[in-house]
């Protein structure tokens, strides 16, 4: 994180915990700062952490009529806590939104704890929500392939250069099965062209992994090089918008969302599903799933493991003909 967004990030802190006493707003700023140093979250990470616990200490505030302190945190009952929750639910917050907040608070509560400040004993007495495991949507092979080229787009009228980048961002997804985040990362020294076969990819809490560009990738990069009107500066982004400034996701989005109208796809057919079209495709085609772990940078090998839920065919054909006792 720069100077500039660690000081928006401190004024931020400030008057989003104007509420609560002067020791907690201390420990929350504590907190974040292990969080972005010790575990090197990124900011995006640190802004969302820092709203839940906020939006937490606001609810209580309200709750008690006083402002929030190490003495009211330790001295929470269930009760508060499911209130905070139906509270949550009450202003429309999903399933899935309300378990990471109660993770951020948990991972609050450790630090005061760490820090002998306050023990917070009312998270190990309330279940968290059960969240439904939904699989990932991989489009078919020939799909994946024609947003992959953005084939569909032919009659845009956006200029030619705007087209082949789009097209190299999405050949990026798919062919290496980076996120959008991290494929507008890439930096113009570290563009995969010519004999550069391979990228250093920062993902998810400052993991870094090496994943190969295959000639399509590096083509479509290519392409894009040679007709992009700008002069990249080797440690600027390689990918920029129309007006040669950092180019923004959204764009991709949008993207997608034309091709998506121009192929017949459902709307399941997202940027993050040519990600996830990588991985099942590749397991489809024999690739073991510590390898993929590794292509797509997954911490826990049981958070790949999802994808074998998408090709059980292919499992079940493998194990008729090497198990002993398959029929």
């Amino acid at each position: 994180m720069d100077k500039t967004s660690r000081r928006n990030s401190a004024a931020a802190l400030e008057t989003a915990f104007a509420g609560a006493e002067a020791d907690l707003v201390e420990a929350a700023r504590s907190w974040l700062r292990r969080l972005a140093g010790e575990r090197r979250a990124s900011p995006l990470t640190l802004d969302a952490y820092g709203r839940d616990l906020r939006q937490f200490l606001q609810f209580l505030g309200e709750r008690f009529e006083a402002a929030p302190n190490f003495s009211m945190l330790a001295g929470l009952k269930p009760t508060d806590l499911r209130a905070f929750m139906a509270r949550r639910r009450d202003d429309g917050v999903a399933s899935r939104s309300l378990l990471r907040q109660l993770a951020a608070l948990r991972s609050f509560a450790r630090h005061l704890d760490r820090e002998d400040l306050a023990k917070v004993g009312v998270f190990d007495k309330v279940r968290s929500p059960k969240v439904a495991r939904s699989l990932p949507k991989a489009l078919p092979a020939v799909k994946a392939r024609e947003m992959a080229l953005g084939e569909g787009d032919g009659d845009d009228v956006r200029a030619p250069w705007i087209l082949a980048r789009d097209a190299a961002v999405l050949a990026l997804l798919y062919g290496a099965g980076l996120r959008i985040s991290e494929a507008l990362a890439i930096r113009r020294g570290a563009a995969p062209t010519g004999a550069v076969d391979s990228l250093t990819i920062v993902g998810k809490g400052g993991k870094t992994r090496a994943v190969p560009a295959i000639l399509p990738v590096r083509k479509a990069v290519e392409a894009y090089l040679e007709c992009c009107p700008y002069s990249l500066d080797k440690d600027g982004p390689l990918f920029v918008g129309a007006r040669g400034g950092a180019l923004s996701p959204r764009i991709i989005q949008l993207t997608v969302e034309r091709l998506r109208g121009a192929l017949g796809l459902p709307d399941s057919a997202t940027p993050h599903a040519l990600r996830h079209s990588f991985a099942t495709h590749l397991l489809s085609r024999g690739g073991d799933l510590r390898s993929i772990q590794e292509l797509l940078g997954h911490a826990s090998l049981s958070t790949t493991q999802i994808y074998t839920s998408i090709d059980k065919t292919r499992l079940f054909e493998a194990y008729r003909a090497a198990h002993p006792r398959a029929v």
